[in-house]
């Protein structure tokens, strides 16, 4: 990269403050191919965006902010009038049938809650809950080892980020605040505790959190809660994920087709990926073909549905990315919103093939 290009070139990070979108997410849509660094260093990895890239990405978070698809985003972009609008009007037909049924949830749940208002707070009361749910899955079921059951959180200015492993499976998701905190600041809590706030998490507008001496505070709609801190060193998940073979292959799938198909699949689940397809098969021979858009070799994995389930179920959004370094090392389950969700899956053994006539 030249001194002149240089020039002209922002960091991931000014392109996210600039565009309003995460730096993971805007890693997620480099390798989605949705918005590509205009060059990335050879030795130092950094991506550097044109400014112009700016007001494509502020278009891909207004977009995926009301849940459009990233194919339909692609589509949406490519420079077609008449193909964006349709798609538009598509999607905006599909959001006024959820939005209907949105309001009935919303008059019975105004009716229960009143008229009460939390004060000022950084974090929503149901955002927090659900991103409790979606990493502590990963947590350790017993206190053999007491970190190992708790959900890791880390606060800085600009992020809220949760993290649980029992070193088998991993889940991490990044939230961000509804205004920058103060001081940066780290805490474990046993997921069984903040399990046990998750009701009143989600009757919550807006909930303060904040650590003291040995302790966990949340403060919101007049109540606080507060929950023992676990004085143990957490383990270090960014080297885990540093350490991971390198993939070779990425998939995007629609998550509620394969939740569909794996609610309904026997163990062991063969996966099967090619550019445009995930096929899902089980040992019966049935086989559900998943329309998908991937890159690299294909390759073969089986999974438990136990396993495989869970990660699809609590990723954000539409779509899913499967990440794939080979059948025998942990597949990275990425999504991408407001925040951002990584999860960690490990594969099970594939079946040894079965003999046949021609076999023998």
């Amino acid at each position: 990269m030249t001194d002149g290009a240089a020039d002209e070139l922002i960091t991931i990070g000014a392109m996210a403050r600039a565009s309003g979108l995460t730096a993971s997410a805007l890693r997620f849509y480099d390798d989605g191919g949705l918005l590509v660094p205009t060059h990335v260093d050879a030795t130092t990895g950094y991506r550097y965006y044109a400014r112009a890239q700016t007001e494509r990405a502020v278009l891909v978070r207004r977009l995926r902010g009301v849940g459009v698809p990233l194919d339909a985003i692609a589509a949406i972009l490519a420079g077609d009038p008449r193909e964006a609008k349709r798609r538009l009007d598509d999607h905006v037909r599909e959001l006024a049938e959820r939005a209907r049924e949105a309001a009935r949830v919303a008059d019975a749940v105004a009716r229960i809650l009143g008229s009460g208002r939390s004060g000022a707070v950084p974090l929503s009361g149901p955002t927090l809950a659900r991103a409790i749910a979606q990493v502590a899955g990963a947590a350790a079921r017993d206190d053999a080892i007491p970190v190992l059951a708790g959900v890791f959180l880390e606060v800085s200015p600009n992020s809220v980020t949760l993290t649980a492993t029992d070193r088998y499976r991993l889940s991490t998701r990044s939230l961000v605040p509804d205004r920058h905190c103060g001081d940066s600041w780290s805490a474990v809590v046993a997921a069984s505790e903040l399990a046990r706030l998750d009701n009143w998490l989600r009757r919550v507008d807006e909930v303060a959190v904040a650590r003291a001496d040995r302790e966990l505070i949340l403060r919101g709609d007049d109540t606080e809660q507060r929950c023992a801190t676990i004085e143990e060193n957490f383990p270090d998940y960014r080297a885990m994920l540093a350490d991971l073979a390198p993939v070779t292959t990425r998939i995007v799938v629609d998550r509620a087709t394969l939740l569909d198909v794996l609610d309904t699949a026997a163990d062991p689940l063969i996966c099967a990926t090619t550019e445009t397809t995930l096929t899902v098969s089980t040992p019966d021979g049935t086989a559900r073909d998943i329309p998908a858009s991937g890159t690299g070799p294909r390759v073969d994995i089986a999974f438990t549905a136990a396993t495989l389930r869970p990660a699809v179920d609590t990723a954000l959004g539409p779509d899913i990315m499967l990440d794939l370094a080979a059948p025998d090392q942990p597949v990275v389950i990425r999504s991408a919103t407001d925040g951002d969700l990584t999860t960690l899956v490990m594969p099970r053994a594939l079946p040894a093939p079965t003999e046949t006539e021609d076999d023998r």
